[in-house]
């Protein structure tokens, strides 16, 4: 919900609902970042509430249009990480199928040298000696 002049459009507070700090400090971050903004700032009306209010102050340009602009920024923000993670997920577990097998193949090995032994030391009639 916008609470906004009617004469300046340039100023204006959001109401969002169902928010918190969460996104509400994310979208400051963005609009901070935007050089048309003077101000931008949030806060909860209470901690019970599920609402946060953002303030915007421009230096010309509509508030709710350079807002929706910082929200899209976020979004685009928020995708270029998740494929870094996605991406860094993917590559760890490729890492740890490997190092897995790895380990498999050396345990593989150890018990088969195990078997070797304990066959050699069972054909060896040490209480004939």
């Amino acid at each position: 919900m916008e609470h906004g002049s009617f004469t300046n459009d340039s100023h204006a507070s959001f109401t969002l609902a169902e928010e918190d700090h969460t996104l509400a400090n994310a979208v400051r971050f963005m609009l901070n970042q935007d050089p048309r903004v003077t101000l931008a700032g949030y806060s909860i009306p209470h901690p019970s509430l599920e609402c946060v209010n953002v303030r915007v102050q421009t230096t010309g340009d509509p508030a709710r249009e350079v807002l929706k602009d910082a929200c899209q920024e976020l979004m685009l923000m928020n995708r270029h990480v998740r494929s870094v993670f996605d991406k860094a997920v993917s590559e760890f577990m490729v890492e740890y199928a490997r190092l897995k097998a790895e380990k498999e193949k050396k345990k593989k090995a150890e018990e088969e040298e195990l078997q070797k032994q304990r066959e050699l030391l069972d054909s060896m009639d040490i209480e004939s000696n």
